[in-house]
């Protein structure tokens, strides 16, 4: 077989985790390498490179350039994997931006290309399927947090608003999840009627509802709170529950129960 080809210029004999934020241990090891060197990960204090900082310390320990460096690898030409992870992060980030290009934007970027964008790809959704495991299985909704971070997982990044329905019987585990309106950048069309009509249909007692901002203000607005009253009122006359609405955009979701408003 031929070999693959690569992605992108990359230096020789790098490791993903190469460059971290300064320390004394790496200064140290920085004045010891020759000049004109770049230092490798193998110089590098074992507790500075960030695959060990990872596994001694957890994920949560690492930055996003860090963590976005193991993916990529190597950096580009004449830098280390993370320069080239902070290079994409400010001009094409935050993060969250970054990852919502896609595959396809992704493998158009420098020091990415398509082997690399198929694995962040890959690993995004992951993290989704993971995240909506508990409802997919069926377990109870003990937590409303939990049903909030599953809203955003499904809303977030669409470039338009998107009003969702999660069902649940009377134990409150999940029955079905629906995506029902859809519309422009700053507005979807809700219908009480349809939501009570799916409901039934599914023969669920609750319902928990949620929409995204594509604008990235989390705030609900006027109609927000509109909605959700008159959503809570149709769904009451057929003995139904509201027990939420989700507003998702920038930042953690936004629950109007927990505000007062249901």
């Amino acid at each position: 077989m031929e070999p693959l080809p690569t992605d992108g210029p990359r230096m020789d004999d790098t490791d993903a985790s190469r460059d971290i934020a300064p320390s004394p241990g790496i200064d140290a090891a920085s004045a010891a390498a020759p000049a004109g060197r770049v230092l490798r990960i193998r110089d590098w204090p074992a507790a500075e490179r960030p695959r060990e900082k990872l596994l001694s310390r957890g994920p949560g320990a690492l930055s996003d350039a860090e963590l976005l460096a193991i993916f990529l690898g190597s950096g580009l030409r004449g830098q280390d994997a993370v320069s080239t992870a902070r290079q994409l992060l400010a001009t094409h980030g935050p993060l969250r931006a970054l990852l919502e290009l896609g595959p396809r934007g992704l493998a158009r970027l420098p020091g990415l290309g398509p082997a690399r964008a198929c694995a962040l790809a890959a690993a995004l959704e992951l993290g989704h399927r993971h995240l909506s495991a508990d409802l997919e299985r069926g377990e109870a909704m003990g937590d409303p947090a939990a049903a909030g971070r599953y809203f955003a997982q499904r809303l977030r990044g669409r470039p338009h608003e998107v009003f969702a329905v999660l069902f649940l019987d009377t134990r409150h585990r999940a029955l079905a999840f629906e995506e029902l309106f859809s519309g422009t950048l700053d507005g979807a069309e809700v219908h009480p009627r349809e939501v009570v009509r799916r409901a039934l249909a599914h023969n669920a007692a609750a319902v928990i509802v949620g929409h995204n901002h594509p604008s990235g203000n989390r705030e609900p607005s006027a109609a927000d709170r509109a909605v959700t009253a008159r959503l809570k009122q149709a769904l009451a006359l057929v003995d139904l529950r509201l027990l939420d609405h989700f507003v998702i955009a920038d930042g953690p979701p936004v629950s109007l129960a927990a505000r007062g408003w249901l």
